[in-house]
């Protein structure tokens, strides 16, 4: 099987993107990042993915007047680096049909919920939200990006229990610990060729 260049995607700090690259480099599976995208100038991920020496770019969407036009050139840095999955990691943009599109179910995103619950939130705002709803349990969520937001078909979900003395703050360190397990585990599954899109499913079609 041909090696799988991964995209990824990211706005902020980048903690799942090192988690992923660091777990992806002392894989067996073909699979590995190739390129770095960022909206933000100076986003620590860009140092990140430098400390790595992994290749990043800056595709500022401030610097293009329509969505289209900032979408456009990112598939276009994708498609150059010939990027087979796209993964996202704090990418503070929503995508349009254009770009999901194009990378049709080759887009994964991590999302620190057991979705469809507490779908559309980002950030400790999720977080605040579980303890106030007074749920038991909780997780992230690793999904195949569609047009609408944190509604793609789930991939890989791990769970946790809600403690007590959970504060928003504290729930989401205990939830990014699972998101580092979790998109590598759906990176390696993917290009292991084990993911089959049916409708809103995955199935999953071995192991690994």
């Amino acid at each position: 099987m041909a090696k799988v260049n991964v995209g990824v995607l990211a706005s902020g700090r980048g903690s799942n993107f090192e988690a992923l690259a660091r777990a992806l480099s002392r894989d067996v599976f073909d699979a590995g990042i190739r390129l770095v995208v960022s909206n933000v100038p100076d986003a620590p991920v860009l140092k990140r993915a430098e400390a790595l020496e992994i290749p990043c770019v800056v595709i500022n969407h401030h610097e293009h007047k329509t969505r289209q036009s900032f979408e456009l050139a990112l598939i276009n840095e994708l498609e150059h680096h010939d990027i087979g999955l796209v993964c996202l990691a704090g990418f503070m943009r929503i995508l349009s049909p254009t770009f999901v599109d194009h990378f049709r179910d080759r887009v994964m995103n991590v999302h620190p919920s057991l979705l469809p619950a507490f779908a559309g939130l980002h950030g400790e705002a999720v977080h605040t939200a579980v303890i106030e709803a007074g749920v038991k349990v909780t997780g992230c969520t690793v999904h195949f990006v569609t047009a609408e937001v944190d509604a793609g078909p789930i991939i890989v979900q791990r769970t946790l229990p809600v403690r007590e003395e959970d504060t928003p703050a504290s729930l989401a360190l205990r939830v990014l610990v699972e998101e580092h397990q979790a998109y590598p585990e759906a990176v390696r599954l993917f290009a292991q060729g084990l993911l089959k899109v049916e409708g809103r499913r995955v199935r999953i079609t071995g192991t690994l």
